[in-house]
């Protein structure tokens, strides 16, 4: 399934996406796409629908974060070996995790916002996963089945702020509208493997990355087992894997970073794709 949440800001309504690409729409069904709808009997509930017998969403609306009142927003850093080396760091032995701030997200196709002062905004397409069974303290051969979907997001990052001025690298990853996801969150079962997805991002329509999850450093089972011994993970929780090589931080011989005007477009096979308008804040 692909499910998908559209309208307004802060307005957003469910639905499902047919098979000829139309907006179903789900809001005489379930409330919202969010932890308490993506567990495994809700997803169940979901399948069990005649889709053909919901009502079709005119026009083109909106498309809001693919997943509603998102808990915990985390992120691994440096998890493709040939991103770290651009990034002139080593490879980590461990996850590098991190935090996006909920304030964040965006939908998919929303504007991105240079922050006021900033010189080092930056892109990363990443595979984020969507939790759909709790987990905590489990093993990787288990930690697949604790996954409701997958989607597509952009880490935006300010450089500067991320690892020229102290402390964490939270404050460079968490600005406003610095977290767009969607368009879709593809159910577990349409993915087979997410060690084998292409992902890709344009700048002005110039390609920048160009890769695949097969090189990731931890895979998607490994990271989820490992950040359970650290914190319980809950339906609705999002977690960022990490991105290919092709951040403007590692163009040669010097770094391009994000500008007013700019247009990103960015995609992951079989998951969809983004367009964002970068502005100034």
């Amino acid at each position: 399934m692909k499910l998908i949440r559209y309208g307004e800001s802060k307005q957003e309504k469910p639905g499902i996406v047919d098979s000829d690409g139309r907006i179903r729409d789900l809001s005489g069904v379930i409330s919202d796409i969010d932890g308490s709808t993506i567990t495994e009997s809700g997803l169940a509930r979901l399948r069990a629908l005649d889709i053909s017998t919901l009502p079709v969403v005119e026009g083109n609306p909106r498309i809001g974060p693919c997943v509603g009142n998102i808990g915990k927003f985390v992120c691994i850093g440096l998890n493709y070996s040939d991103h770290a080396a651009e990034s002139g760091l080593p490879e980590p032995s461990e996850p590098v995790v991190f935090n996006k701030w909920t304030s964040a997200i965006v939908g998919p196709n929303d504007d991105v916002a240079i922050p006021r002062g900033s010189k080092k905004t930056d892109w990363e397409v990443e595979l984020g996963v969507v939790i759909g069974k709790e987990a905590r303290y489990i093993s990787k051969e288990e930690a697949l089945s604790h996954v409701a979907g997958y989607c597509v997001i952009n880490d935006v990052s300010e450089r500067e702020y991320q690892t020229e001025r102290g402390g964490t690298w939270d404050k460079g990853k968490g600005c406003d509208t610095f977290g767009p996801i969607g368009p879709w969150l593809v159910t577990a079962d349409q993915v087979p493997d997410p060690q084998a997805l292409n992902l890709w991002l344009e700048v002005d329509g110039k390609r920048y990355q160009d890769g695949t999850t097969a090189k990731m450093i931890f895979d998607v089972a490994t990271i989820i087992s490992y950040l359970s011994n650290f914190m319980s993970l809950q339906p609705g929780d999002v977690i960022s894997t990490g991105t290919p090589p092709g951040v403007g931080m590692g163009v040669k011989p010097e770094p391009v970073y994000l500008k007013a005007g700019q247009t990103m477009r960015l995609g992951i096979e079989g998951l969809g794709e983004q367009t964002q308008k970068v502005v100034q804040a």
